[in-house]
Parts: structure tokens; sequence; C-alpha cells
């Protein structure tokens, strides 16, 4: 069924919500996972053109991603990590491409008309641009720190 599934992490209380989804979908099928945050800080986006250090956004992003795999794997799954720079949408499904992923898992925050008008949304992005099996999650609003 599912071999590899990207799930995209924004480092919100929102990633719990597809996190406790999608363990039982992969201690069905043995599927590897790939925890994707997409940096979209001003340093992130333009990391590689101006060869910027990398930011403290970065770095809390990259220990997020660090401590989440740590926790999946003591749970006996496999977790894999990667920070991408840039355009979420983009790099979620440049990403999906590349590492071969066969579903994208992501957590929604079901914003309605007026918050997908102003805030955008990636979800939208993705399902409309990806060819790659998507499953969506409601999640929680957004917290300062996110359980684990």
């Amino acid at each position: 069924m599912y071999h590899h599934i990207l799930i995209p992490l924004e480092n919100s209380a929102t990633d719990q919500a597809i996190l406790d989804h999608v363990r039982p979908l992969v201690k069905l099928t043995g599927a590897k996972l790939l925890l994707l945050h997409v940096a979209d800080g001003w340093v992130a986006r333009n990391f590689n053109q101006l060869k910027l250090a990398e930011s403290e956004e970065m770095k809390t992003d990259r220990e997020y991603l660090d401590r989440v795999a740590r926790q999946l794997r003591s749970e006996g799954l496999q977790a894999e990590t990667m920070l991408a720079l840039g355009d979420p949408p983009e790099e979620i499904i440049k990403t999906a491409k590349s590492e071969n992923c066969d579903l994208i898992a992501m957590a929604g925050h079901g914003h309605r008309l007026l918050g997908d008008l102003f805030h955008g949304s990636t979800i939208t992005q993705v399902r409309h641009n990806s060819t790659i099996p998507l499953l969506v999650v409601r999640g929680q609003k957004k917290t300062l720190s996110p359980p684990i």
C-alpha cells in the first residue's frame, strides 16, 4: 500500500493531529516516514542566493524535527527528517517527488473562505499541483508549544 509517507510539519500543535492519525497507518503498512519542515522566513528564502548563516528559526525547526523523529523511532517507526527552505507548497511537492513518497499526509487548520484568502492555503496548493495522493486531517488550533 504505502511505502514512504511525507509528513510536512509546521512546528505547532496542529502537527500532533497528523502524527496521531498516521501512526496506526505506518504500523499497519511498515512505511517509512519523512518529516519535512519548510522554513520560509527571510533568511530561509534567501539562504542559498546570499550565502547566509543559518537563522535561529532554522536551527529551532531542525531541533524540532529531530525531537519528533526521535520520539517516533522510540515507538519503533522509521523516521527521517528534512529541512527545506522557501515556499512551503512548492517545497512539499518537490520533496515528495524527489524522495519517491507515495503519500503526503498533512494537518489542516480548517480555515474558511476569508482565512484562505488572507493566509493562502498550503493544502489547497499541494492538492492542486501534486499527483501524489494527499491525506488531510483536521488539526488543532496553533499554540506556542506543540505537544509531542
